[in-house]
């Protein structure tokens, strides 16, 4: 069990820190554009964007794949 843990790049990041983290870097009008749905669109907000996404599996899935290619694509900060 804890092999399959460290496997997963998920492991230990919420999505209250995969939001904070995608809309400091891209901005909600970007995170709009990149995933259409109506929290990241129409008055944003990281509490009103968690309540959408916990209930909608298949935009939560489109979140954590935006943010995989974010964390491959860009340098660590040092």
């Amino acid at each position: 069990m804890a092999n399959a843990s460290a496997h997963d790049p998920l492991h230990g990041v919420t999505l209250e820190m995969i939001l904070q983290e995608l809309s400091a870097h891209y901005g909600w009008a970007e995170l709009g554009r990149r995933i259409d749905i109506r929290c990241f669109n129409f008055d944003p907000s990281v509490k009103s964007s968690l309540q959408f996404l916990r209930r909608t599996p298949w935009a939560r899935a489109k979140v954590e794949e935006l943010y995989l290619y974010y964390r491959r694509t860009t340098p660590p900060a040092n």
